[in-house]
């Protein structure tokens, strides 16, 4: 799997937020990928404080979700906790974390935003720009974004809208659960990454391969 070298973040939010703005053009907001066979959960935890970055990412094979291999990678954290920003905080860890795996996932589903973000572009896109893998922000909680009301039931969604764009969905993986946020991260269109939340989510609210990386990357 070829991970990009970085040799320097931006340290400053200034620096980030060129970054982004720059990157985000970058972002492919269409279906640009084979036939997914592999797909890959990704979630970041801090340890010591914060001081100490903890990323892991667990590859499942698609669609039986049988795990095929789980990474974990530590770096010191070097960028501060910062709304809008957490992919310089959270992405150097996940890069180590991926150049680890023997295992090429053909799609990643980030603990995170996608393009449902003031710059549009959140951890997931940030993610599928540098690695240039077809991505999806899977996130417990609205960055951006207003939404109508979603019905109850298992598997409805309702656009989330942002000065005037739509940049996610509001969606219901299970029947009268809390919802969560799906968005475009890179090379995938927004009904294809709703389509494929939908398919690795199988009891509970969250999908697979979130519940996986997170339990992971919070663990010690």
């Amino acid at each position: 799997m070829k991970i990009p070298e970085i040799t320097a973040w931006p340290s400053s939010i200034h620096a980030a937020k060129v970054l982004q703005e720059t990157l985000s053009c970058r972002v492919v907001r269409r279906d640009h990928f084979q036939t997914i066979h592999t797909v890959a959960g990704v979630d970041v935890g801090f340890e010591d404080g914060n001081t100490i970055t903890r990323a892991a990412v667990v590859a499942f094979g698609f669609p039986s979700l049988v795990v095929l291999e789980e990474v974990i990678a530590r770096r010191p954290t070097s960028f501060p906790y910062v709304p809008g920003y957490l992919s310089f905080r959270e992405l150097p860890a996940v890069l180590d974390a991926l150049k680890q795996l023997t295992v090429t996932p053909d799609l990643l589903l980030c603990d995170g935003q996608g393009i449902a973000h003031p710059r549009r572009f959140g951890i997931a896109a940030h993610l599928g720009v540098l690695t240039d893998l077809p991505s999806i922000g899977v996130a417990k909680s609205i960055l951006v974004g207003t939404h109508d009301d979603v019905p109850e039931e298992r598997g409805a969604w309702r656009l989330l809208r942002h000065r005037e764009e739509c940049v996610g969905a509001a969606v219901r993986t299970r029947i009268k659960t809390r919802l969560i946020y799906v968005s475009v991260g890179h090379r995938i269109s927004l009904e294809a990454a709703i389509d494929y939340v939908m398919r690795c989510t199988t009891k509970y609210r969250l999908p697979e391969t979130t519940r996986y990386a997170d339990k992971l990357a919070s663990s010690r």
